[in-house]
């Protein structure tokens, strides 16, 4: 870790504090390469007419459940993500998570809450706590970039089982989010901003 550390010492980890547009791009980075990820938020941001696919502007509620699915289709989502996307609008307008009252939950709470929604599985909510919430000690072990930065790093590239990913970062505990961020950064130096 000691090497990672001076190798990717200048990257740092910043959270948006805007939960919609963290959860918003999460759901649309899931299951594609980060490059894709990136093309269809842009596509998106488009859609939804934000100025510059580069801004940091936080998405709105109301804007994404103006949308039509075609629309939502027209800037490369899925039919599945369009709904997940739809669902979290809808959940974030009527209220029915509790934004306000997570910084002072346990981690585990609010992973139980976001995976209320739909498209939210467990590592979705671990993103959201990395980079919204800025929690220190989240691993997320379901995250296939960790395993093989931990593979790479601790095993010669041979597999890892998530038993032995655990085993390993419980000497960064508890600052797992900031092994797991280096880890992330010897696969990419370029950090994704959710």
């Amino acid at each position: 870790m000691r090497k990672l550390i001076a190798d990717h010492g200048e990257a740092r980890l910043y959270s948006r504090r805007d939960p919609f547009t963290t959860l918003a791009r999460s759901i649309v980075g899931q299951q594609i390469s980060v490059k894709a990820a990136q093309s269809v938020w842009d596509k998106l941001l488009k859609v939804l007419g934000q100025a510059s696919p580069a801004s940091r502007n936080p998405l709105s509620v109301t804007d994404v459940m103006a949308l039509s699915v075609e629309q939502l289709r027209g800037a490369g989502l899925s039919a599945r993500k369009v709904e997940y996307l739809q669902d979290l609008a809808r959940h974030f307008h009527e209220g029915s998570v509790h934004v306000a009252e997570w910084e002072g939950w346990d981690d585990e709470a609010i992973i139980e809450e976001l995976i209320d929604i739909r498209g939210i599985g467990r590592w979705t909510a671990e993103m959201f706590l990395i980079f919204h919430l800025m929690r220190p000690n989240v691993l997320p072990l379901d995250d296939l970039g960790l395993i093989k930065g931990i593979s790479q790093s601790y095993f010669s590239g041979e597999p890892v089982s998530r038993a032995e990913a655990r085993d390993i970062a419980e000497a960064w505990a508890p600052y797992r989010t900031v092994g797991t961020w280096y880890l992330w950064r010897s696969l990419d130096p370029v950090p994704v901003a959710y």
